[in-house]
């Protein structure tokens, strides 16, 4: 699937001379919204949607939208050389670990335990999971089990997502025409869901190029980020979830490695305008409550900024 991405403001940002060495810092926001569903429960309490107990905002976990980056991929790419997924389920991270031992040190890789002879081999064995694994490179990870294979601080970064708004989390019953197991004088039994009637929901991060350069992060990783993210709830549909959708990808694109601009200063040009007054309805949809207006006056040099 291709991406069309709008320029709207070419400042003074060039192109790499190699597509595929990322040498550009990125920073981007994400809007997306939820509409009677639970976006990411919390099982330390009973599975309710997380909310920070002083604001009553919604939160969602990066660590939520990072496996439903790793689901895309793995959909999309599944088979294809340097597109495994590290954290998938069903993995044992120690045999994954081990892949990289079988190719490089196949007469050890027997042994329960494995740690690198020396320092080249401690590197050979990191970049082999990089080179493998798709979000070893893009997020980084822990590898220092009794299978070691080093550790890898990823360029690609997600905050917390946090809703624009307070939510309300409803419990709602529901019932079932069927029982658990015989022996039983009931007919049906109940259960129950808790859901957001609505929330609109923003997630910021980052990619540095430095460290892309460190995990192999390329500029076609980068091009499947930005269809991953946009395409995140469109093959994790549940009856949990409820209708959940990408509102607007907005990506602030630096000139340089290193960056033009702090990124906070790039985030606060991005501002989600309410559409209602006060004492009105809160909203149940994106369009009767929302816009998302981006300043672009007096851009710093050597910004782009994309948006889907």
């Amino acid at each position: 699937m291709s991406i069309a991405l709008k320029t709207e403001h070419d400042g003074q940002a060039g192109t790499s001379p190699n597509e595929d060495l990322l040498t550009q810092r990125y920073d981007f926001s994400v809007f997306f919204d939820v509409v009677n569903g639970n976006p990411n429960g919390d099982p330390d309490a009973g599975n309710m949607p997380r909310i920070d107990p002083d604001t009553g905002h919604g939160l969602v976990t990066d660590v939520c939208l990072k496996r439903k980056i790793r689901n895309y991929v793995e959909l999309v790419r599944e088979g294809e050389e340097g597109f495994n997924i590290y954290v998938t389920e069903g993995a044992v991270l120690n045999e994954q670990h081990r892949q990289a031992y079988r190719a490089l040190t196949p007469d050890d890789a027997h042994a329960e335990k494995l740690k690198p002879k020396d320092a080249d081999q401690a590197r050979q064995l990191t970049k082999w999971m990089c080179s493998n694994f798709f979000d070893v490179r893009t997020f980084g990870a822990v590898m220092t089990t009794k299978v070691n294979c080093g550790q890898v601080r990823g360029p690609v970064q997600f905050t917390f997502a946090r809703s624009l708004d307070p939510v309300f989390a409803q419990e709602v019953t529901i019932t079932r025409q069927a029982v658990t197991q015989e022996g039983t004088d009931k007919e049906r039994e109940m259960g129950r869901k808790h859901i957001i009637p609505y929330g609109l929901y923003r997630m910021d991060g980052y990619v540095s190029a430095p460290l892309a350069q460190k995990t192999g992060f390329t500029s076609s990783d980068l091009q499947l980020l930005w269809e991953a993210l946009l395409n995140m709830f469109e093959h994790d549909r549940s009856a949990s979830r409820g209708q959940m959708a990408v509102r607007k990808l907005v990506i602030f694109q630096h000139e340089t490695a290193l960056g033009n601009a702090p990124a906070h200063q790039l985030f606060d040009r991005v501002q989600v305008e309410r559409k209602r007054t006060e004492g009105e309805a809160p909203p149940r949809s994106f369009a009767e409550g929302y816009e998302i207006v981006i300043d672009k006056q007096d851009l710093p040099n050597g910004i782009n900024i994309l948006q889907y």
